[in-house]
């Protein structure tokens, strides 16, 4: 290899290990910045043109990516989170009923919405919501991050990683759905029961508040309600034709932002630029790895001596080592461009396990760390212990039984 070619091969080492450090040591700096420092580097040392560069990124991901952030910030600016807690407010004498309700509203969102919108918004509500009537939140907030984790893998659109590989290979949106959805449920099923195990008696006890301590932000009226609710069935109807989705949720969310009410810039403001930020340096740097001879020929050699994922078995273990060492994104990321040529058996499998494998530890998804820091916020504290309590039982029987069910349909090999 050339002196240029080492280079990019060593700055492409060093991005997957700040990913899998999390940032820089004693500096501000996130894995975002990292990935992002890291392509401008390649383009100002001229170990790639901007031309080859753009040629690395997925346009159809981060447009689709974009477009699905401006449609979530639609049901926060119509008050539809707000109202939601309000109606997880009246379960609030009943703990166990409550923790249902928010395993099922975390996963139902989280299938249809990007699911690090959904915890981002939710978060704060219940935070204020349950100290306000005497309960511990820990419980609920850990039931959020599991089933908003557990529930976006039933969708091509609930979480980053699923975007990309739907993207990527180009997967039915229902077609998948199809095969994704009863894992994803059992994940959620799996959820409320072993938090409901083991927080039962240690959730406290709920007493009364007025209407306005309970309540801290504003709820609209119906009618309101009504545009997010109908531009969701809408963009959901349109994933069923034949349009780029990446087109069909952009001019969904174009039409979503003509408001008299919501100003352009807010919806700008809502956008997670920082994960968009991490894509497109990921995007650069691996596929400027990946186009190296060397490498394409090394990953080429592991595919075909089966040393890379290709059952259940294997994608489970990648996926729990990868995904909670680096990160889910990352690791999609990589495997997606050493094996650039996967089935859409293994896609689906990987977007489902991936998915899954974020539940095990504290960070191992960009949702578990939202929820732990917005909770902070609010003076909760979600640790690392009582996060891996819950995750690790929730994740390993989830993907258990996904990875049955991907076996027993015939999807994947063990």
């Amino acid at each position: 290899m050339t002196s240029m070619s080492w280079v990019v091969l060593g700055v492409f080492v060093l991005t997957y290990l700040g990913m899998a450090a999390g940032g820089v040591r004693g500096l501000r700096m996130d894995r975002s910045w990292i990935a992002g420092a890291a392509a401008v580097l390649l383009l100002f040392i001229g170990a790639q043109t901007p031309a080859e560069a753009a040629s690395h990124l997925d346009a159809g991901a981060l447009l689709l990516l974009l477009a699905l952030m401006l449609v979530s910030a639609q049901f926060e600016f119509s008050g539809v989170y707000a109202w939601l807690n309000g109606r997880l407010e009246s379960y609030a004498t009943q703990p166990a009923r409550l923790l249902a309700a928010v395993v099922v509203l975390g996963g139902v969102l989280s299938a249809v919405l990007v699911n690090d919108i959904v915890a981002f918004a939710l978060t704060p509500l219940l935070c204020h919501s349950l100290l306000a009537r005497g309960l511990d939140p820990r419980p609920f907030l850990l039931a959020l991050a599991l089933a908003c984790n557990a529930g976006s893998a039933a969708s091509l659109i609930g979480n980053p990683q699923n975007i990309l590989i739907g993207q990527a290979g180009g997967l039915d949106f229902w077609g998948y759905t199809a095969i994704a959805a009863v894992p994803a449920i059992g994940a959620l099923l799996i959820t409320y029961l072993v938090i409901l195990w083991q927080w039962r008696h240690r959730w406290g006890t709920a007493h009364s508040v007025t209407t306005e301590a309970a309540q801290p932000a504003q709820v609209y009226g119906a009618r309101s309600y009504l545009k997010p609710a109908v531009a969701t069935l809408v963009l959901l109807g349109l994933f069923a034709s034949d349009l780029p989705r990446e087109w069909s949720a952009l001019m969904i969310a174009v039409l979503l932002m003509v408001s008299r009410r919501v100003a352009s810039r807010d919806y700008v403001q809502a956008v997670d630029w920082n994960l968009l930020l991490l894509f497109a340096g990921l995007f650069v740097v691996t596929g400027a790895a990946m186009a190296l001879p060397p490498v394409a020929g090394i990953a080429a050699q592991l595919a075909d001596r089966g040393l890379l994922p290709q059952g259940v078995l294997s994608l489970a273990a990648a996926s729990l080592v990868a995904g909670n060492l680096i990160g889910n994104v990352p690791f999609v990321m990589l495997l997606l461009g050493v094996l650039p040529e996967m089935s859409p058996s293994l896609l689906v499998g990987l977007a489902v396990m991936s998915t899954l494998a974020g539940n095990l530890l504290l960070i191992g998804s960009v949702v578990n760390l939202i929820v732990a820091e917005s909770a902070r916020r609010q003076g909760v504290r979600l640790g690392f212990v009582d996060f891996a309590r819950s995750g690790v039982p929730v994740t390993l029987l989830s993907m258990s039984l996904a990875g049955g069910w991907l076996v027993l349909g015939g999807w994947l090999p063990w």
